[in-house]
């Protein structure tokens, strides 16, 4: 029997993690990220696949696909955290846990940084522990989906 999937989505210009405004997201690049994410799930039994993308109707038909087929989806959504209803409403679609997940803390950022439209439908947040929320995160997923093991 395989092991449950988790679907790992990285939204607009996460690609560019590691330069871009290193003070706010640190030097780590999203394949290191990637990597820590990959680790963790393994130690709990989960495998993890991941998908980057700078557009939001590509990150929307992941969630689609990950219908019956992923047991849960880590979501770390850069910008369409604040405007995307239809990744909102994808989400909401998805039947198992969704884990929100930020570098930074957006609640101590720029004010159109503090909406999330991915917290209402998300089953967790963990948002400002920088790379560590990537193993966190898997974490979580992990103990989420205990019972259901």
């Amino acid at each position: 029997m395989s092991p449950p999937l988790v679907l790992l989505l990285s939204g607009p210009n996460l690609g560019l993690l590691g330069a871009r405004q290193p003070e706010i997201y640190g030097t780590a690049t999203l394949a290191d990220h990637v990597e820590t994410a990959v680790a963790a799930g393994a130690a709990a039994g989960l495998a993890v696949e991941h998908l980057q993308s700078d557009h939001e109707g590509t990150i929307v038909e992941a969630v689609h696909a990950a219908r019956g087929r992923a047991a849960a989806i880590v979501v770390n959504a850069g910008a369409l955290t604040h405007y995307s209803w239809a990744l909102h409403d994808a989400l909401a679609a998805f039947d198992g846990p969704v884990v929100e997940l930020h570098l930074s803390n957006p609640g101590g950022r720029d004010a159109w940084r503090h909406t999330s439209v991915v917290t209402p439908v998300a089953t967790a947040v963990i948002a400002g522990l920088g790379g560590a929320g990537y193993r966190l995160a898997l974490d979580a997923v992990a103990s989420l989906l205990a019972p259901a093991r």
